[in-house]
């Protein structure tokens, strides 16, 4: 058998014990011998990078495995050995470290921590380096680079006094890339990332801000829309973690200057977490951005949205129309692409054919196709929509109308009998069109083609548990207008209190607020004209639109939520 078929088996071997010993799943490790292939990095190496396994529990199961004992902390010794006879450069390239000598029978043994014990070729070159004998133990990567810095840090060094200079400021640029990756590898780094993640999870986080600043490392959580700071990491270990991060989520780790997006899969407390990773460059480094997506707990259901009974009956109507367009607009972090799921969701039928372009695909609908739009080779959302048309869909779900090209596509399709559902960064519903007339979208092709515009935020749910009421004192029924939604009774006044079940803030989850405008003959009048939104917004309350504000006080007098939320999320009039 050639050297590369034994590596090849030796590395199948290794993947199934570990399965067998439970440390990592059947799927893990297919995904893991695919990304190897690529990367063509050791199994177990590349198991630890992508923090499916930890360097020691990777050590504990190859020891047992191979037969070979364990170096263990105490065994590096506290000053190098002498005259072994092995050059520093070659301790570095094979890693390795000699540990200690001991007289025998035979003559003197020397003892080596190494990566890769079982290499008799490496054991041989080291007999005929040293003159003696050498019992192999196995070491992890971090400890024996680690030690070998310790101990032969100044061998080769030509003159190590020029070398006693500080260098001050931001010396990002001077990390050696292959130290950082042996940095980000270490136990106590990995084990520092995994408990971000996992108490980002366990505290129901949507987001993970990863933000370095001189002398401090800050990690916050967004918990139901607010940053909330956690404890800071040690700022010694900032450049580490964030090349954890970005090796988790395959990013090139020496390129610091500019922004790039990544993904990191990983199973965690039961759970499938998708995560979206946004890392751009600041003055003391790159902030990191993690957006978790629990691919299990999402509910893709209109009805648990939120809607009122008047919004969830227009929705449904716009929902049945056979072609045009339906938009779904608000600032990011609002629920739109949640939403826009959902509908997708109600509308997946066998008769139904689906397309989507999205940039990204943050969920996996089964029965939908969705495409991934990738600019970098030339698939925008323009290019993906020329061709899914052609592809004979009934519904076409675009991820956001971001140019003019875009929108006209879209309308020119909802004008050939499909139903395009998209969304659109506005204030409000009426800013919508006007935001589509600013693209340069003809005003005739806008009334013939936009069925409805739904708008919509998110405002936290009040703790079930600690929640109370209070009587409203009349200036705030008169102030916000009250009695227009409950003319007659108490109308109460919820407050947020706070407890254990909801870490103290008074809120647990959230509700969305919506406001669902339909394009009707009044609207239509008004976008020939080309009005402003203002007045598109005052003809739609006209008809009977419930606006956001609105819909927001009568979930506030409902106890879903309180009226101080409400106020900071919808202005009076949006």
């Amino acid at each position: 058998m050639d050297a590369a078929k034994a590596t090849q088996q030796n590395t199948i071997m290794l993947g199934q014990l570990l399965v067998q010993k439970g440390k990592i799943t059947q799927a893990e490790l297919e995904r893991a011998l695919r990304a190897q292939k690529e990367t063509d990095q050791p199994l177990g190496s590349l198991l630890v990078h992508l923090g499916m396994i930890t360097e020691q529990e990777l050590a504990v199961v190859l020891s047992r495995h191979l037969d070979i004992k364990l170096a263990l902390t105490q065994d590096y010794p506290s000053m190098p050995v002498e005259d072994t006879g092995i050059a520093i450069n070659y301790m570095r390239a094979v890693e390795l470290v000699p540990l200690y000598e001991t007289e025998s029978d035979d003559g003197v043994e020397l003892t080596v921590a190494m990566v890769t014990p079982q290499d008799p070729f490496t054991i041989k070159a080291l007999e005929m380096a040293t003159g003696k004998k050498i019992r192999p133990l196995l070491g992890l990567p971090s400890e024996i680079k680690a030690n070998i810095e310790r101990l032969y840090a100044n061998e080769g060094k030509e003159n190590s006094e020029d070398m006693d200079f500080e260098i001050t400021g931001n010396n990002d640029d001077l990390d050696d890339i292959e130290h950082l990756k042996d940095m980000a590898s270490e136990a106590p780094v990995i084990r520092l990332v995994n408990q971000i993640m996992t108490g980002a999870m366990s505290s129901r986080a949507s987001d993970i801000h990863v933000e370095p600043f001189e002398g401090v490392l800050k990690v916050r959580y967004r918990i139901d829309g607010v940053m909330q700071e956690q404890e800071s990491p040690p700022p010694q270990l900032t450049a580490a973690i964030i090349s954890r991060i970005k090796l988790m989520a395959r990013l090139n780790i020496a390129e610091r200057r500019l922004p790039q997006d990544g993904r990191i899969q990983l199973r965690a407390q039961g759970k499938e977490i998708d995560m979206r990773v946004s890392t751009v460059p600041t003055m003391y480094g790159e902030s990191i951005v993690m957006r978790l997506l629990d691919k299990k707990s999402i509910k893709l259901d209109l009805a648990t949205l939120g809607f009122s009974n008047y919004n969830f009956e227009k929705i449904q109507q716009q929902l049945k129309q056979p072609h045009g367009v339906l938009l779904v607009t608000g600032p990011t972090g609002s629920g739109k692409t949640t939403t826009l799921y959902s509908a997708l969701s109600q509308l997946n039928t066998p008769e139904t054919k689906i397309l989507t372009v999205e940039d990204p695909v943050e969920y996996e609908l089964e029965g939908i196709n969705q495409i991934q739009a990738n600019p970098k080779i030339g698939l925008t959302f323009s290019d993906a929509l020329r061709s899914i048309v052609r592809q004979d869909p009934d519904v076409i779900m675009i991820g956001e109308m971001r140019d003019a090209e875009t929108a006209r596509i879209a309308i020119q399709s909802a004008l050939t009998g499909h139903l395009v559902l998209s969304t659109i960064h506005t204030n409000d519903a009426g800013s919508g069109v006007t935001r589509l007339l600013d693209m340069g979208v003809e005003d005739y092709l806008l009334t013939s083609s936009v069925n409805g515009i739904l708008a919509q935020r998110l405002v936290r749910r009040l703790c079930p548990q600690c929640r109370s009421y209070e009587a409203a004192m009349p200036e705030v029924i008169e102030e916000l207008e009250l009695r227009k939604f409950q003319p007659e009774g108490e109308i109460k006044h919820w407050r947020a209190n706070g407890c254990q079940a909801c870490s103290n803030t008074g809120y647990k989850g959230r509700s969305a607020i919506h406001e669902v405008l339909v394009m009707d003959d009044d609207i239509r009048r008004l976008v020939l004209k080309h009005a402003d939104g203002g007045v598109i917004q005052e003809q739609a309350r006209a008809a009977g639109m419930i606006t956001l504000y609105e819909d927001g006080l009568m979930k506030a007098l409902n106890g879903i939520t309180t009226f101080e939320e409400v106020l900071r999320v919808a202005e009076e009039g949006h």
